[in-house]
């Protein structure tokens, strides 16, 4: 994978209104992200309901994904391929861990991303979390290229200066997905990440555009599954003075997160959007999407597409 690819929206999973993974809807909203510009997607991720899924729909999940985007790709080769990124990486165990970042490995996606919380679960060291890491990517194929992810749940394992030095001399690392919140700190793992292949994707809206300008490769965020374009516009125009109103808007719209998610983005895509999937989730209750809930979600949609317009995104 290269540096500097943009926009990868945090997949959510569909599900039929029997509770089984709807694979069509899964396909749907692959598409939709390649409509709206999408650089590439992480999939069976956190939004992607992972601690709710079973092995095999991980795999059948992130598989899906995968063929659709080199399908989609296939058929309009003007512009460059969503790169997918897959986790599904859940267990305590370290055999359980191997068996499912195996079976994850072997689904054809660009990288292949770790849960920061699951080496050194106990949270002890930087050195014991240091000598877990090696211990498992012994056991993945060489040829995958791997990432971080700091999963806010069970608990969130910040990477330390130390521990992306660990990363960055394996070699294999490719992709790490920011959840620090904290601009000042990723400027300076911007620094230490200077030189080598390791992406730094940032998932907090609230300061996308000061790390964009600071050198972050792009965005890895819940947000991106209500109006991805719009994150997109940032990334390649960090530098105009237009910027600065396009932050403000992804900085209050995405106070929406405390919203009932990752159902609310199921709802969003299809009231607003056109998807047609349920707003069914195994993680939170779908009842929770109030009147009050649709109404702020309305009202995004409505201050979204002013932006668009004022700014001339998507023209």
């Amino acid at each position: 994978m290269n540096k500097k690819l943009g926009v990868f929206p945090t997949m959510v999973t569909p599900y039929t209104k029997e509770g089984k993974v709807d694979y069509k809807g899964v396909e749907a909203l692959v598409e939709w992200y390649w409509k709206k510009g999408c650089d590439g997607i992480f999939a069976v991720c956190q939004s992607s309901e992972i601690f709710f899924l079973t092995l095999e729909e991980r795999v059948n999940i992130g598989k899906t994904v995968v063929e659709k985007a080199k399908a989609l790709a296939e058929v309009d080769k003007t512009r460059k391929p969503m790169k997918v990124v897959v986790s599904g990486h859940v267990s305590d165990s370290f055999e359980d861990q191997v068996e499912e970042l195996t079976a994850m490995s072997g689904i054809g996606a660009d990288a292949l991303i770790l849960i920061s919380n699951r080496m050194d679960i106990a949270n002890t060291t930087d050195e014991k979390w240091i000598e877990d890491l090696h211990k498992l990517i012994a056991k993945i194929p060489t040829n995958m290229p791997l990432g971080v992810y700091e999963c806010p749940k069970p608990y969130k394992r910040l990477l330390t200066k130390k521990m992306l030095e660990a990363c960055k001399a394996t070699g294999r690392f490719a992709f790490i997905k920011d959840t620090c919140c904290d601009a000042e700190m990723i400027k300076e793992r911007i620094e230490v990440l200077k030189g080598c292949d390791i992406g730094l994707y940032n998932a907090n809206a609230q300061t996308l555009l000061e790390t964009l300008r600071a050198g972050a490769d792009g965005y890895c965020g819940v947000m991106a599954n209500f109006h991805p374009e719009i994150y997109k516009w940032p990334f390649d125009n960090a530098d105009k003075k237009e910027a600065e109103i396009v932050q403000a808007f992804v900085c209050m719209t995405a106070f929406t997160e405390s919203l009932a998610y990752p159902a609310t983005a199921k709802y969003y895509v299809n009231a607003h959007e056109g998807i047609e999937i349920e707003p069914i989730s195994r993680a939170v209750d779908c009842n929770l999407i109030t009147e009050y809930q649709k109404s702020c979600l309305a009202q995004m949609k409505t201050l979204g597409d002013s932006i668009k317009k004022q700014i001339g995104i998507g023209e």
